[in-house]
């Protein structure tokens, strides 16, 4: 399964590592998960999470950051001008997930469009930790 991470599930991931968007950035980690990713998101990552204001060590987001490049799959998204965006700085991470038929994850929901490819962190732990760590029925 494909997954691409919006920016603020890294951020959040960083912040505590016993969260469900660490979890979910484990899980892409060791495979679980495939992330797919282009240049512009690796850009925003980068920018993003050595921000002096996130107080993150530069070992802790180059460690990621290697993590993420060495395990996922790097693209190149086609273009897809015809969305709506309200900020327009979220389309290259909705262009990747639909290029690579994967699920958005991020933490606001009203950035994207409504897809069904797009969802909360709880929402995709909900779907893809929960239901599986539950019993199953006979």
């Amino acid at each position: 399964m494909f997954v691409v991470l919006d920016t603020n599930v890294l951020v959040s991931a960083l912040w505590s590592s016993q969260s469900k968007p660490a979890a979910i950035v484990s899980a892409s980690i060791t495979g679980r998960f495939k992330l797919c990713y282009d240049y512009r998101l690796l850009e925003e990552y980068t920018a993003v999470l050595h921000r002096s204001k996130f107080g993150f060590k530069n070992w802790q987001t180059n460690w990621l950051l290697d993590y993420l490049t060495s395990t996922g799959i790097s693209v190149i998204a086609d273009p897809l001008p015809d969305v709506p965006f309200i900020d327009e700085s979220d389309r290259k991470f909705y262009e990747a997930a639909k290029f690579c038929n994967a699920s958005l994850i991020t933490g606001n929901m009203k950035h994207y469009p409504e897809d069904s490819c797009v969802m909360t962190v709880a929402d995709f732990f909900s779907r893809y930790f929960e239901a599986s760590n539950s019993p199953r029925r006979q």
